[in-house]
């Protein structure tokens, strides 16, 4: 398959002798192919409140995906709650943590944590240069969720694309996909784009606007549509899409990405007049901003037209390689 074809490429890089400085491209084999995790035992919920919220509610409990320079510790947030209306925060129960990604045999256990009165934990993990999946499982229930820690070198050159309206139709084909009425609609050759880069070497950035209580069924639109799902950032404090704090929340995003963990982003995706305000606020190069859709070309940006299959033929196939080193 398309979207697992740089594997292959990838491991028969790895027989490449490899300096100590090598710069590493994003590790995804291991990701991909974390082992079985034997759960914990299951026990009751500390309150019977509890119990009937898990009861009666779908969960919707997410991850929050941490990218960090090597060196510095991460710091991952779990979010438990249930009920797609209400958002009921599960407080005051206990959470198992696992981790697992480069250079590991098998899951390592992080401990038990208890949620507190927003339904979060917060856990502190030191991990060498590379990728992790970190694994949340609720005792009472045995539901969980999935998040992505990447651990990298100053410099990776990093692509970022927004989701809504950019790589899908239009801004608001989430809501069907959480609603669960409808499944959104990529763009031609948006899937392409995404795997083009992806075989290369550069770390995907999907920044969103989208609410942290939609990261689920975002993890699961990113599977439906055979799409890679790290590093996803949603916005932890947005009550809708497009609210007035979406611009500033982006900004201040892409600034920690470029100050505090010194990526390289060479290229940004949007769609919206937000994106291109927050982008350039940030300080991404105009030549480089891709914008689809009635903003596109506007502020000095890069028009993609109509769809992606111009674009990808004519720039992204063009794009050299990241020039990192596959494991």
């Amino acid at each position: 398959m398309h979207k697992l074809s740089f594997l292959a490429g990838g491991l028969l890089a790895a027989s490449l002798s490899l300096t100590a400085n090598a710069e590493y491209c994003p590790d995804y084999d291991s990701v991909l192919h974390a082992p079985g995790l034997q759960k914990p035992a299951q026990k009751s919920f500390h309150h019977w409140g509890n119990r009937l919220l898990a009861s009666l509610n779908k969960p919707f409990h997410m991850v929050h995906d941490q990218i960090v320079k090597a060196g510095d510790s991460a710091t991952m947030v779990g979010k438990f709650d249930y009920s797609a209306l209400f958002h009921k925060d599960l407080e005051d129960e206990d959470i198992h943590v696992y981790v697992y990604g480069t250079g590991m045999s098998g899951w390592e256990y992080l401990g038990e944590h208890r949620t507190n009165s927003d339904g979060k934990i917060y856990v502190n993990i030191n991990k060498p240069e590379g990728d992790y999946v970190v694994r949340m499982v609720v005792e009472g229930d045995h539901t969980e969720a999935s998040g992505y820690l990447t651990v990298v070198q100053p410099g990776r050159k990093t692509v970022l694309f927004d989701i809504d309206g950019t790589l899908t139709l239009n801004d608001f084909e989430a809501i069907g996909d959480y609603l669960g009425t409808d499944t959104a609609e990529m763009h031609n050759y948006a899937a392409e784009v995404v795997w083009d880069y992806v075989e290369k070497g550069y770390q995907v950035v999907y920044l969103t606007g989208r609410q942290y209580w939609m990261a689920k069924t975002t993890r699961n639109w990113f599977n439906t549509k055979g799409l890679f799902q790290w590093h996803l950032r949603t916005d932890s404090n947005a009550e809708n899409p497009a609210s007035p704090q979406t611009q500033a929340y982006k900004t201040a995003y892409i600034r920690h990405l470029l100050n505090d963990v010194q990526l390289d982003i060479v290229r940004a995706y949007g769609n919206a007049a937000t994106d291109i305000a927050a982008y350039a606020d940030a300080g991404l190069s105009k030549s480089e901003t891709y914008i689809i859709g009635p903003e596109a070309g506007k502020e000095g940006t890069q028009t993609v037209d109509g769809d992606y299959a111009y674009h990808y033929s004519t720039v992204v196939t063009e794009t050299p390689a990241a020039g990192c080193e596959w494991r």
